[in-house]
């Protein structure tokens, strides 16, 4: 195939969505956990997701919104509660999260209908999804919207969980042969993280010294 390029603003949204999902991957799964006003947990998976800041603590969420500016369940919970949890998935989690972005009632609790369980949230009023390696507990701090289907929330990070087992407590060391994360591909598309390799970051001065020598 030839070299290809368009201009994002020839594109219908649809198709600018499947050049992005298919380009930038793979991507991080954020399976949150929110809780309705009538106390129902619920759960969905977004992998419009990551990591912002550490100081503050801060992770983005691209949310979506129903046709006819109807949002959905985690928005609409986050937005009453100003709380919820990011519950990362690995392998082991992989098929509950796919049953989680099944388009449930607001009464029926995702959880439930994927045999996950839950504990109670000890910084917030969220609970978190206890088979989840790991768990962000967050607070909402603003959420930008950018038309009638789109919105951006940021949220900062009060509380980590860790499964046992995956954080050296002396010094909080992940170890990923324990996490095996599962990223975010494109359509029905998942990726295992096995295949790792490491680059060591050099300085100017040690770039220079290689090129010299």
């Amino acid at each position: 195939m030839s070299a290809f390029t368009v201009a994002f603003s020839d594109l219908a949204p649809r198709d600018r969505y499947k050049l992005l999902c298919a380009s930038v991957t793979p991507r991080p799964i954020a399976l949150v956990t929110s809780l309705s006003p009538d106390g129902v947990v619920n759960a969905a998976p977004f992998s419009f997701f990551n990591v912002f800041s550490e100081d503050p603590a801060l992770i983005v969420l691209g949310l979506q919104h129903k046709a006819g500016n109807n949002p959905k369940d985690t928005t609409r919970n986050i937005a009453a509660a100003g709380e919820f949890v990011v519950n990362l998935v690995d392998e082991g989690m992989a098929e509950a999260m796919n049953i989680c972005a099944v388009d449930f009632p607001p009464e029926v609790s995702e959880i439930d209908a994927a045999g996950l369980s839950l504990k109670l949230g000890v910084s917030v009023g969220v609970p978190h999804i206890a088979e989840a390696p790991f768990a962000l507990e967050c607070r909402k701090t603003m959420s930008l919207v950018f038309s009638s289907t789109r919105e951006m929330l940021i949220g900062e990070v009060v509380r980590i969980h860790a499964r046992e087992g995956l954080v050296d407590p002396a010094t909080l060391r992940v170890s990923l042969d324990d996490y095996k994360p599962v990223g975010r591909m494109f359509g029905d598309g998942y990726a295992r993280q096995n295949d790792r390799f490491d680059l060591t970051r050099g300085t100017y001065a040690e770039w220079l010294a290689q090129r010299e020598g």
